[in-house]
């Protein structure tokens, strides 16, 4: 790591600090919203994780968890609320709607477990 320097404002020494080249590539929707949520609810944490440059892996990481999350529980939601290929052919408003609300339901849990925590 590189030695901390400093410069001279007046009567203060300012430490010259700059991050070092990452690559920041687009965050998902659930890594935004854990961005949001960190940027004004948790400005300590979200600070500390700016400096030590850990913010934006710590995102994506939580990006990639949800949707693997979202992948995970919505099959077995699907088959247990009788939501099939058949119903999508025969009764697409309901067969939206089904989905709709599945889909709400992993996303309340989601936001729950990885985002707010």
């Amino acid at each position: 790591m590189n030695e901390l320097t400093y410069t001279q404002n007046g009567d203060y020494l300012i430490p010259n600090i700059s991050l070092s080249q990452t690559e920041e590539r687009p965050l998902g929707k659930y890594g935004r919203l854990r961005k949001t949520y960190l940027r004004e609810h948790r400005p300590l944490l979200w600070n500390r994780m700016i400096l030590s440059e850990t913010l934006y892996p710590h995102l994506r990481e939580i990006d990639k968890a949800a949707n693997s999350r979202l992948e995970e529980m919505l099959p077995p939601m699907m088959q247990d609320a009788g939501v099939t290929e058949h119903l999508k052919a025969t009764d697409p408003m309901k067969w939206v709607g089904l989905m709709n609300t599945l889909k709400a339901q992993v996303e309340e849990v989601i936001l729950n477990e990885l985002i707010y925590s």
